[in-house]
C-alpha cells in the first residue's frame, strides 16, 4: 500500500482510557494515526505520528493537520475525544473552569476539524465523530454539570449542523454519547457510585466507545447520528 493510498485518522486526547483505544483500533483497521494530547509519548509504531500540544490552541491544531499531510499525505477521520468534564454546582464555577472546558470542548473540537475538512473535501470525503455525553439528553441532579451540557450539547448540535452542511460532499459527521466508562479519569473508589447512574447498574468499558465509533467510521448510510453508548441513560432512569 503506497503511503498517500493508506487512509489517515486524527485523534485527540490520544494518549489514555477511550483515545488510547481509538488509536489501537484504528491502526488494527489499517489507518495510519496522528495521535495528540498534552502529555502524549513518543509511538514505537511507524504507523503513528505523536503530536505534544494543548488542543485549545488554535497552533497545535494546526502542527496536527500538517503532521498528517506531512507523514501520510491525507486526511480522512478525526475523532474529537478530547474532552474535560469538571462536576460543580453552577455558582461555584470559576473563570479557569470555564475557560478550560470550553477551551477543550468547543476551541479543541472547532480548529482541527475546520483545518481537516479542507483536505477531506480535496480527496472526496471524509469523517468526523465528536464524543459527547449523556449528560446532554439527560442532566442527572446528582451531577450537575452545567459546562459539560454547554460545551458537549453545542457540540451534539453542530454535529448535526456539519452533517447536513456536507451531506453532498462526501464528508459524514458523527458523534457518540458515552455514559459513565471506566478510564483513568475515575478512580476506583467511584466506580460503585458511578455505575448506579446507570439503569443497567454499571459503567461502560473504553471497548464499547470504541466499537461505537469504528461501526460509525465504516457505516457509509449514517451521518448527524448521535450514538447513545450509555447502558440505557438515553431511554430513562
Amino acid at each position: 500500500m503506497s503511503n498517500h493510498e493508506q487512509k489517515v485518522a486524527v485523534v485527540t486526547g490520544a494518549s489514555q482510557g477511550i483515545g488510547a483505544g481509538l488509536v489501537a483500533a484504528y491502526r488494527k483497521l489499517g489507518y495510519g494515526v496522528v495521535a495528540t494530547s498534552r502529555t502524549i509519548a513518543p509511538a514505537d509504531d511507524s504507523g503513528v505520528v505523536t503530536v505534544q500540544g494543548d488542543i485549545a490552541d488554535l497552533a497545535t491544531a494546526e502542527r496536527v493537520v500538517a503532521a498528517a499531510v506531512e507523514r501520510f499525505g491525507r486526511v480522512d477521520a478525526v475523532i474529537n475525544n478530547a474532552g474535560i468534564f469538571i462536576a460543580k454546582p453552577f455558582t461555584d464555577y470559576t473563570a479557569a473552569d470555564y475557560a478550560a472546558v470550553t477551551g477543550v470542548n468547543l476551541a479543541g473540537f472547532f480548529h482541527i476539524t475546520q483545518l481537516a475538512i479542507p483536505h477531506m473535501l480535496a480527496q472526496g470525503g471524509g469523517h468526523i465523530v465528536n464524543i459527547t455525553t449523556s449528560l446532554v439528553d439527560n442532566p442527572d441532579s446528582n451531577v450537575p454539570s452545567v459546562l459539560a451540557s454547554l460545551t458537549k450539547g453545542g457540540l451534539q448540535a453542530a454535529t448535526k449542523s456539519l452533517a447536513i452542511e456536507y451531506a453532498t460532499r462526501g464528508v459524514r459527521v458523527n458523534a457518540v454519547s458515552p455514559g459513565t466508562i471506566k478510564t483513568p479519569m475515575h478512580p476506583g473508589e467511584t466506580h460503585q457510585a458511578l455505575a448506579a447512574l446507570h439503569p443497567v447498574q454499571r459503567m461502560g468499558e473504553v471497548s464499547d466507545i470504541v466499537d461505537a465509533v469504528i461501526y460509525l467510521e465504516t457505516a457509509p448510510f449514517v451521518t448527524g447520528e448521535i450514538l447513545h453508548v450509555d447502558g440505557g441513560m438515553s431511554a430513562g432512569h
